[in-house]
């Protein structure tokens, strides 16, 4: 969750999302933004009133694994409304297309069409972190962030 927007990050496993989800709290605080982790491995996502909504799984709230270190507890909220959507896959072999085709900038989960970035996950996670913050269809959502983090270049 970053300010009210919460963004879901999907993937294979060991791609990096709980390294993604960890680099964009810290990148999203540290720019002066509220940012709290919803839930790691275990999502729980229904259609509420049109919107996504994502809880975490009740039996780990607040818990998050560090690949190699173990798992931590850090600040959490039980649910957030999902505003955007994060794909980790790919590398050098499959890289994600330079230009995606807009029809492919959305993606349709439990009936609610939402934005939807696809990055690379053999990409340094802080770079990946500030692109999310960076997405313009995030920034929508938050208009303080379009001043706060510039887009990579």
């Amino acid at each position: 969750m970053i300010g009210e927007a919460g963004v879901l990050i999907f993937g294979p496993s060991g791609s990096g999302k709980s390294s993604l989800a960890l680099a964009l709290i810290a990148a999203a605080e540290g720019a002066g933004f509220f940012a709290r982790l919803v839930g790691d491995d275990r999502i729980c996502m229904e259609c509420r009133g049109g919107r996504l909504i994502a809880r975490g799984h009740p039996s780990i709230p607040g818990k998050i694994e560090r690949r190699g270190q173990g798992i931590f507890e850090i600040p959490f909220l039980a649910e957030a409304v999902v505003r955007l959507v994060v794909s980790l896959g790919g590398g050098q072999d499959a890289p994600p297309p330079r230009y995606p085709d807009e029809a492919e900038g959305h993606v349709v989960l439990a009936g609610v069409e939402l934005p939807f970035i696809q990055l690379r996950q053999d990409a340094a996670v802080g770079g990946l972190a500030v692109a999310v913050l960076a997405d313009p269809r995030l920034r929508g959502k938050l208009p303080r962030l379009a001043n706060a983090v510039q887009s990579p270049s």
